[in-house]
């Protein structure tokens, strides 16, 4: 939201007030108070006019500081609030003439108590961001309303990523972004998933702890600075420092939540019946009949809103014209091996049997005079269940436990955006904050339900809405795109940002939601939802398999499915960092190599865990162009060695994509190819991309449930390669790139790629390699 005319002037009917000078401080042991008049105080008589505004600085976690500026202090605490982590932290606050000082770990803010009002944040020995005259302000506006505005200096250089899930580009500098939950597709300014966190790549991060509307003009309004604003009468935010971008995810998702462990056949690919067509059990086994004779690994079988009955949603029971035996139908596929996920969604449609119930028993949202808030926006006089009220989460989770009991496996928590705020919420919360905030709600009591009845790291669902901390309830996918390039582009770009918020894991619609796609679109994007952390078969009026496209579509899954499986020990090494540290399973460049100022603006490829980067092909022709960081890359899918700090300009057919592998990694290959569950450790190779002299590469290998099954110690020195296996008996070695050597402890197995080696024991060693 812009205040301003210009640089110099306000805006007609805008009034504002800015500290200009420090009149007092008050020092606690854990948080300092300035108290800032917004005139200069010559004498006494200036002591009696307003406004003043209090700045609070305090400490959750190390290197995190939490800054709340307050016009009034009267205002009654409303709800919903984020549910913040905190830990024991040793804060150093010191006061002398020349300023106050609070520090927290590396963090310092400093508030000159001298001359012009000047607060600034520091660590490693630099000022990392701040503000001076008129960057704090409280602003009123013709209309009546009030607003606690910040400014944070920009330096030369210096990007803003996140936000949430935003489809336009990746860097966030020169765009307004309204934090506001809506349904609003991708490839609009409207996002699904609004998150009031900033990453920077100058050290930094930004969280305002608001959970509803948040305006952020990100360089635009003063275009060296990030502004963000809020109504009302305070404003709190932390700046989290890292100094790395990853380091930044690290302590805001420890902050906000972490990613929570999925299960390891939630990453297969899942298909579904898809939205608006026709089907029943001879359809969905038609499928999956499909799916086995064309050697098509398949994990989840996703029934879309028509398994209940129209004008029913959601009633959550089976449509009996289409599946009269659900039950037996379940049974039946389960005994092939297939996971089931049911849409739902949190709207009850008026000729739903449970909107009389939650009428009746106050499990609806209301209007403030008292009757059930309705529209008919999506079903036919519609309500909304008020997860606010202990007894209607209960009462919604026990109808999707029914479910469970019937052989349900997981939910896809569709909508939970378009969320009235002219309605009164049975624990008082306030509307407008209850906006963003009500899918945290949503997805939370439908991810317990999960937890508790599949248990811990076996819940997963498949979300389109969310806020910050929401990333603890996976997976979300990228909602309704169109099915053209443009939009697979966008896709990808609004997933990325939503990495840069917090959030680990992501998938989308291979293909494309809406439109059917062309038989070279939708191969391409196999190739990129493979490669993604999540992949799904899905779309709007058309089915998604394959073969009703052309046979190529067929050979091009059946490729990307296998090559995922086989990469899974890779994938669950990569996602022990999401959840145990806030690292996303697909990162934008600039995460990875933050100083490389060559990546700052890629939004086209991303890295798949630390190690491979995936360039996905944007075009039907196969005519590409990614950057490569410095050193020795290898292609994965050929062998082929690749020199980074470039970029590189290629051809691929629809049987193959640029998946790189980084110099210097270890990246385990299971033996399994038709699931993605299975005994990683078991007939693992490790695939070691041009290892420099001196490198020593740990490889941990875990289970099905992300715990360290075997670990492999891969080192060299000059010309000999040494790799050393702990609880491993069946495993190989591939130096990619390397024609010939020596081997001690195995034996050569011929290879495309290089030199394979089957290990005989828990040690290989292969000498005068080249």
């Amino acid at each position: 939201m812009r205040f301003t005319n210009g640089y110099w002037m306000l805006q007609d009917g805008v009034q504002a007030s800015y500290p200009v000078e420090v009149l007092d401080v008050q020092a606690a042991p854990d948080s300092l108070s300035v108290y800032a008049p917004t005139q200069h105080i010559r004498h006494r008589g200036d002591l009696l006019k307003g406004p003043q505004l209090t700045l609070t600085y305090t400490s959750p976690m190390p290197d995190v500081i939490g800054v709340t500026v307050t016009h009034f202090d009267g205002e009654v605490p409303r709800d919903p609030r984020f549910r913040l982590n905190k830990e024991q932290v040793g804060v150093e606050v010191t006061v002398d003439d020349e300023a106050a000082v609070l520090t927290s770990g590396a963090l310092s803010v400093r508030v000159a108590r001298q001359g012009p009002w000047r607060v600034d944040f520091s660590a490693g020995g630099r000022v990392i961001t701040g503000g001076g005259a008129k960057t704090t302000a409280m602003v009123e506006t013709g209309d009546g309303k009030h607003y606690i505005r910040e400014q944070l200096d920009l330096g030369v250089g210096h990007h803003v990523y996140g936000l949430g899930e935003r489809f336009g580009p990746l860097v966030k500098n020169g765009q307004t972004v309204d934090v506001w939950n809506a349904d609003g597709g991708t490839a609009s300014e409207q996002a699904y998933k609004n998150v009031p966190f900033y990453l920077t790549d100058a050290g930094y991060g930004v969280f305002v702890d608001h959970p509803g509307h948040v305006s952020y003009e990100v360089a635009s309004e003063v275009v060296t600075r990030a502004q963000f604003s809020v109504e009302g009468q305070s404003l709190r935010y932390f700046v989290i420092y890292g100094p790395t971008p990853k380091d930044v995810l690290r302590k805001y998702t420890a902050l906000t939540g972490r990613p929570t462990r999925v299960p390891a056949w939630s990453y297969g690919l899942w298909l579904s019946t898809s939205f608006t067509t026709s089907y029943d059990e001879e359809t969905v086994s038609s499928f999956i009949d499909g799916m086995a004779e064309r050697d098509l690994p398949l994990s989840v079988f996703h029934f879309d809103c028509f398994w209940m009955r129209e004008f029913h949603w959601c009633d959550f029971e089976w449509d009996p014209r289409t599946f009269p035996d659900p039950e037996g139908m379940l049974r039946r596929l389960k005994a092939r091996g297939l996971k089931i996920c049911l849409w739902i969604n949190p709207y009850i449609a008026q000729r739903s049997k449970l909107f009389e119930e939650g009428k009746a028993r106050g499990f609806l949202v209301k209007k403030p005079n008292g009757d059930v808030w309705q529209w008919d926006k999506w079903q036919p006089g519609m309500g909304l269940v008020d997860f606010t009220n202990p007894e209607a989460r209960e009462w919604y989770a026990a109808k999707l436990d029914a479910l469970l009991d019937m052989g349900v496996d997981c939910f896809k928590t569709d909508f939970g955006e378009r969320i009235p705020t002219d309605v009164v919420y049975f624990d008082g919360s306030d509307p407008e904050r209850m906006h963003n905030y009500y899918t945290y709600l949503y997805n939370e009591t439908v991810f317990e339900l999960l937890r508790k009845r599949r248990g811990e790291g076996e819940a997963v669902v498949f979300a389109r809405s969310a806020t910050a901390g929401t990333q603890a309830f996976p997976v979300h996918w990228g909602g309704d795109c169109e099915s053209t390039f443009e939009a697979m582009a966008e896709d990808l770009r609004g997933g990325l940002s939503l990495s840069m918020s917090g959030f680990g894991y992501w998938s989308h619609d291979i293909g494309g939601f809406e439109g059917t796609p062309d038989p070279a679109l939708f191969k391409r994007w196999i190739a990129f939802g493979l490669l993604s952390s999540h992949s799904r078969l899905h779309g709007s009026h058309s089915y998604r398999v394959p073969w009703l496209f052309d046979e190529e579509a067929v050979d091009v899954l059946r490729l990307f499915t296998r090559l995922k499986a086989r990469l899974m020990p890779y994938i669950l090494g990569a996602a022990r960092e999401t959840y145990g540290e806030g690292i996303p399973m697909m990162r934008s460049m600039v995460v990875e190599f933050p100083d490389d100022p060559a990546v700052s603006h890629l939004d086209r490829q991303y890295m798949l865990g630390g190690d491979l980067l995936v360039a996905p092909v944007f075009s039907a022709d196969g005519e590409t162009a990614y950057y490569v960081p410095e050193g020795t890359w290898t292609h994965v899918l050929t062998g082929e060695p690749v020199t980074g700090g470039r970029w590189v300009r290629e051809r691929h057919d629809f049987l193959s994509v640029p998946l790189l592998a980084r110099p210097g990694s270890v990246i385990p290959m299971g033996a399994v190819e038709d699931r993605p569950d299975y005994d990683y450790a078991d007939g693992v190779t490790l695939h070691a991309y041009a290892l420099a002299d001196g490198a020593r590469v740990t490889t941990e290998v875990p289970d099905v449930s992300g715990e360290v099954a075997a670990t492999f110690t891969t080192a060299r020195d000059g010309d000999v390669v040494t790799v050393t296996a702990a609880n491993a008996e069946n495993w190989r070695v591939l130096l990619v790139g390397v024609r010939s050597g020596d081997v001690e402890g195995g034996t050569i197995v011929q290879h495309d790629h290089g030199l394979l080696v089957e290990a005989a024991g828990q040690t290989v060693t292969i000498r005068g390699i080249s």
